[in-house]
């Protein structure tokens, strides 16, 4: 009787760090590839910056006192933001692109596991955008900051988080849909509005009551509040350093949580 052939440990699993930073690599090669789309990324918050805080100029103030804080200086940390949130959710239009390509379905039958897959694409979208964010604290001496070495390591673990948490939640929203357009009616109808209500725009004590519910629950908010904490320092603050950063953690564990989850559940069609 002949006996079965032994499968070979390649034939079973590859394992998961090979499979996650190829995947890794080639989002990074294929955004900065895309010269237009990094233009894009960089500018449009840069000109929404300059052309939102010059309009209101003098006449926002986010301190107790008058004069205390320009608009273009309470605006930064929201901008930054939505450089890092433009990244993360676009970058993770590759997984649509990626299916119906083909792409993707030539990776979910390869002897990879799924959990490659998330970690690959999602730390590809979060190198991106936290890079991306971090070029733009190139015009902080500008607004008056001046970070030392600690507080510019806690501002890169703070961009690292909302990165990584916010392409994390882009992967999730992807990953079911076949097409670009109900990805970007998501974006319109909630993503936007989640950075809207972060305090990017206006701070958390001068909102009103239902709005500061909102805001509360809002993980963005924590973000952008703990980057404006280590921007400014001798500002008043809703929130305390340790609590938003421990709430992006959070946040951030989560929302891996859900792209795994997502990812590794088949669908009707065997996806």
């Amino acid at each position: 009787m002949a006996s079965a052939p032994i499968p070979s440990p390649y034939a079973q699993s590859v394992g998961v760090m090979l499979p996650a930073f190829t995947l890794w690599w080639r989002e990074v090669v294929r955004f900065y590839r895309q010269r237009a789309r990094v233009a894009g990324v960089i500018l449009s918050p840069l000109l929404f910056w300059i052309v939102i805080g010059s309009g209101f100029g003098t006449s926002f103030r986010s301190g107790e006192s008058a004069g205390q804080q320009h608009y273009l200086d309470y605006f930064f940390p929201g901008a930054m933001v939505m450089i890092i949130l433009f990244t993360s959710i676009f970058t993770m239009m590759s997984v649509i692109e990626d299916r119906n390509e083909g792409f993707l379905l030539s990776v979910l039958v390869a002897p990879v596991p799924r959990s490659a897959i998330v970690l690959g694409k999602v730390l590809g979208g979060t190198t991106l955008a936290a890079i991306q964010g971090l070029i733009f604290l190139v015009f902080a001496p500008l607004v008056g900051v001046h970070l030392t070495l600690g507080s510019f390591g806690l501002v890169v673990l703070t961009v690292f988080l909302v990165s990584f948490a916010l392409t994390a939640l882009g992967f999730a929203i992807a990953w079911p849909m076949d097409s670009t357009q109900s990805f970007h009616a998501i974006i319109n109808l909630f993503l936007i509005p989640m950075w809207l209500l972060s305090g990017a725009l206006f701070p958390f004590n001068k909102a009103s009551k239902w709005i500061q519910a909102v805001m509360l629950v809002n993980p963005l908010t924590y973000g952008v509040e703990a980057l404006r904490t280590l921007m400014y320092p001798d500002a008043t603050h809703p929130f305390t350093l340790s609590a938003s950063i421990m709430t992006l953690l959070l946040f951030t564990l989560f929302m891996f949580g859900l792209a795994f989850a997502l990812a590794n559940r088949k669908s009707k069609s065997g996806r």
